[in-house]
């Protein structure tokens, strides 16, 4: 063989050597793909994923499925990303679009869970709202761990502290900066319709302020006169919202939302009932139908995203603010027309 030929041998098997080695590199880029899809009517790792206590839960049929997206938390390969852009089924978003420079994935986790947690409340107190449930200052939680967890309940609303009526969080923190750590004072709740007499043992402060503390989470909006607990783990991001908040509607009115159909959505809620975008939507849509979804509730400023990425047999429904979404539901069930995307 010529030194020439061999040179060319040589050379060749070099660059197939690089040209493996570089499609197994890292790069910025993270892979999404259609995630978990969760019936906010049903379980979730053995409880109810939306629970009601303090009143009765009718009887549901069908299922109101959020949707979740799936990412890599490491940067993909150059292959990987490839492969992304090949599949119809994946999405290759830049690292920095989910995990903002000086953000670290632990604080941006943080905040995800906030996130979600917040859709939670809202999705309550929205849900209250559209059942005409009257407005005021209550109790949204009471951790097991607080000196008035017996005291008071999810859905109580207060009606005074110390003898003061409170309508809204600037008085009741104004009644407990008269007061000290340790100091009992007593508190005037409406609970189920009824008036009730507690006492509450007031907390330390929280770190750099001076107020006292009752060691509960507090609502100001339209009030359940019961509690309604969302459980479900291992998700985040406010884009459960709308879906949180029909099946909250299903579980604790006479209003049959799904008449044994399955519907799938997503969408951010604010507790006026405006219904926010989100993204991912494709990829939601795809996980939807998978799951066996036929009909799917999008944000109106989602529909941009929607148009072209429809599955077949999936009818997609525009919302702008859950009172639609609910004469939609209502309409599509009666066979009359609904704005689609």
């Amino acid at each position: 063989m010529s030194r020439q030929l061999r040179t060319l041998l040589i050379g060749a098997v070099l660059c197939l050597v690089l040209g493996i080695l570089s499609f197994g590199m890292r790069v910025p880029y993270l892979v999404e793909s259609p995630g978990p899809t969760f019936n906010t009517l049903g379980k979730d790792d053995g409880k109810d994923i939306i629970a009601v206590s303090g009143h009765p839960v009718t009887p549901t049929s069908g299922h109101l499925n959020l949707m979740t997206v799936s990412a890599g938390t490491e940067n993909t390969t150059i292959l990987g990303a490839v492969r992304g852009w090949l599949r119809h089924d994946e999405v290759v978003v830049p690292h920095d679009s989910l995990y903002p420079p000086g953000t670290s994935q632990q604080e941006q986790d943080a905040q995800n869970s906030q996130d979600f947690l917040v859709s939670q409340q809202n999705a309550v107190e929205a849900a209250a709202c559209e059942l005409g449930y009257p407005k005021g200052l209550g109790v949204d939680s009471v951790p097991a761990e607080s000196p008035n967890a017996t005291a008071l309940k999810g859905g109580d609303q207060f009606l005074s502290v110390d003898g003061t009526p409170v309508a809204d969080d600037t008085a009741l923190r104004k009644v407990l900066a008269a007061h000290r750590a340790g100091d009992r004072l007593p508190v005037t709740v409406l609970r189920g319709g009824k008036r009730l007499q507690a006492t509450l043992v007031l907390q330390a402060p929280a770190a750099g302020t001076s107020t006292p503390r009752i060691g509960i989470t507090i609502v100001q909006g339209c009030l359940l006169p019961f509690q309604v607990t969302l459980s479900l783990t291992g998700i985040g991001g406010p884009s459960a919202g709308l879906m949180f908040t029909l099946g909250i509607i299903d579980k604790i009115s006479t209003h049959d939302l799904t008449r044994g159909r399955f519907i799938a959505g997503t969408g951010t809620i604010e507790p006026s009932g405006k219904v926010g975008p989100i993204g991912g939507i494709a990829l939601k849509m795809i996980a939807a139908r998978r799951a066996g979804a036929t009909l799917f509730l999008a944000p109106d400023t989602n529909c941009v995203d929607v148009r072209g990425n429809i599955p077949s047999g999936l009818e997609v429904i525009k919302v702008t603010a859950l009172h639609d979404a609910i004469a939609s539901l209502d309409a599509q069930a009666a066979g009359r027309a609904v704005p689609h995307c």
